[in-house]
């Protein structure tokens, strides 16, 4: 396999041609991870004086709090520049709104706990949780099935 890169003022927008001479698996595997990466948005996460750069994938959850919006990794929380309707609009199709103040990263759930005060979402290895207002609850779970389909 050849890699190759140009770099020319020219160019008004970046793009990638993938050259084979079959679609065979190796080809649908790259387009898949190509694709993938595309849908998987950057943002910038900020801690004291500090920027970070790392995939939203990482994220489990962004919650309102104190007029900020925070993102919430498994052992970290950052500040994020974004309001919440924002990141709803950016992030792609594995995030939802689970209540007025937080949107959930569907692929990082690892539970759902129903009680009489309502549900609740576990993320696995932290002790972290948040609770889903009832408005929601019905769509997470059509959301969640499409997830578990999926894999």
């Amino acid at each position: 396999m050849k890699v190759r890169v140009e770099i020319g003022t020219e160019v008004s927008e970046k793009e990638i041609v993938l050259r084979a001479n079959e679609y065979d698996e190796e080809v649908e595997r790259m387009l898949s991870m190509l694709q993938e990466i595309q849908r998987t948005p950057q943002l910038i996460f900020y801690k004291d004086s500090t920027e970070y750069f790392f995939s939203a994938d990482r994220i489990l959850f962004f919650e309102t709090g104190e007029r900020q919006v925070y993102a919430h990794t498994k052992n970290d929380v950052f500040l994020v520049k974004h309001r919440l309707y924002e990141l709803e609009d950016i992030l792609n199709g594995k995030f939802m709104r689970i209540s007025k103040s937080t949107i959930v990263n569907l692929s990082q759930v690892f539970a759902l706990t129903q009680s009489l005060s309502g549900c609740s979402i576990q993320f696995a290895d932290t002790h972290k949780q948040v609770y889903v207002s009832r408005r929601y609850y019905r769509l997470l779970r059509e959301r969640m099935q499409e997830v578990r389909e999926k894999i």
